[in-house]
């Protein structure tokens, strides 16, 4: 099943990252590798004290990231790590100001990392080119624990759209990397979750945001059913009803785990509670980043 959850027109804004080449959409995956090919950082830049663009060579391509350190972070011990993941076609800098992190970071001490997709997009599920991007993340969160004192039991991952089902990728593919995800807008789809030996190998956590006016909820739903089937999740208490018609379900899941649901039905394929950015949905009723990071922050390994 194909999908393209671009639009044909993106908001300007300004881009921390310059990225050129393209990608074949409809290509098939690759499989990741077993370890990390090797990677050598070739610079880092910053545009202040607290964000750093690292760029680097992986795979045979330039690919690059940034990374936001809260105020607090010399004076820190390991901190929490969230892998914040942009959407199709887009760049780290919209994540940034769609979600944000970097508010909320500064706020709750913890560090934000931005993985650039290729070409402006992750191979994830169902989308978008051949990159190994799974080898890259797991590279990006190995320099983040060895570098920037990261700590390895708070490792959580997020993302709007195609970065939302990349999470989901993540959570499968790298065992023990990641305590908790947060897609937003975004879904366990396409043909390799058709697979039942597709499922997270260790615990971990899910809590997911689901607009019933975008175009794609059918699929994000399905999704999210055919993960809790697979994991033997159950209902922990009833769904609460909140705001604007929003409810929230909570269900625990035989390997320990936990999935958490926001359904908020007069939203689209946008981030609830974000006032600004590249798909914001100021008016949703609730706020993603602040409901994600209370999530993350109760869900460690």
């Amino acid at each position: 099943m194909g999908r393209l959850r671009g639009f044909a027109a993106i908001a300007s804004v300004v881009c921390l990252l310059s990225i050129s080449a393209c990608t074949d959409s409809s290509a098939p995956e690759d499989t990741p590798t077993a370890q990390p090919p090797p990677s050598t950082p070739l610079s880092t830049t910053g545009s202040t004290d607290q964000d750093r663009t690292i760029r680097l060579e992986f795979g045979g391509k330039q690919r690059s990231y940034v990374v936001h350190t809260p105020p607090r972070y010399q004076d820190s011990a390991a901190l929490p790590l969230v892998v914040a993941m942009h959407s199709y076609p887009s760049a780290a800098a919209q994540i940034a100001t769609t979600s944000g992190l970097n508010a909320k970071a500064d706020k709750e001490n913890f560090l934000v990392v931005y993985p650039e997709g290729y070409s402006r997009a992750y191979n994830a599920l169902i989308c978008c080119g051949t990159e190994d991007d799974v080898g890259f993340i797991r590279t990006v969160v190995a320099a983040m624990v060895a570098e920037w004192k990261a700590d390895p039991k708070r490792v959580y991952a997020t993302g709007m759209s195609n970065g939302g089902d990349m999470s989901y990728k993540l959570a499968v593919e790298l065992p023990g990397t990641f305590a908790a995800i947060a897609p937003v807008s975004g879904g366990f789809i396409g043909a390799k979750t058709e697979e039942a030996a597709y499922k997270p190998a260790v615990p971990v956590s899910v809590i997911t945001f689901l607009g019933g006016r975008d175009r794609y909820n059918d699929q994000f739903e399905a999704g999210i059913t055919q993960w809790q089937q697979r994991l033997s999740c159950a209902p922990a208490e009833p769904a609460a009803a909140l705001t604007k018609r929003i409810t929230r379900t909570t269900a625990r899941c035989g390997d320990g785990s936990e999935v958490q649901v926001y359904r908020i039905p007069e939203m689209g394929h946008g981030w609830p509670g974000a006032a600004q950015g590249t798909l914001s949905e100021p008016d949703a009723g609730v706020n993603a980043t602040d409901l994600l990071w209370e999530f993350f922050a109760a869900h460690p390994k």
